[in-house]
């Protein structure tokens, strides 16, 4: 099972998900703590985080995250109600 550091307000969580999990869903389902979402279906941005590690496992962008974050890309920005675990990964929620 995939691990997931969340960091964000000066703490941080870790927690094995089941692989092909998205964390927003497990959130709203109160089964991943702590990570700020709204819409769920990338249009608000509120779920924003940054991938500290792991990024290598995550699929390319898509057409959702590159109109929304733009440059931020770069940064290692990604919206996580478009992302699928499939490996371990560490994030940053500002």
């Amino acid at each position: 099972m995939p691990k997931v550091t969340l960091h964000g307000n000066g703490q941080w969580r870790e927690q094995e998900v089941a692989e092909g999990s998205n964390l927003v869903v497990l959130a709203a389902t109160r089964r991943f703590a702590n990570l700020k979402y709204g819409c769920g279906m990338g249009k608000c941005t509120k779920c924003t985080v940054r991938v500290l590690a792991g990024a290598d496992g995550l699929p390319e962008p898509n057409w959702k995250e590159r109109k929304l974050l733009g440059d931020r890309l770069e940064l290692g920005y990604r919206l996580a109600c478009q992302l699928v675990i499939t490996r371990d990964i560490e994030l940053l929620q500002e």
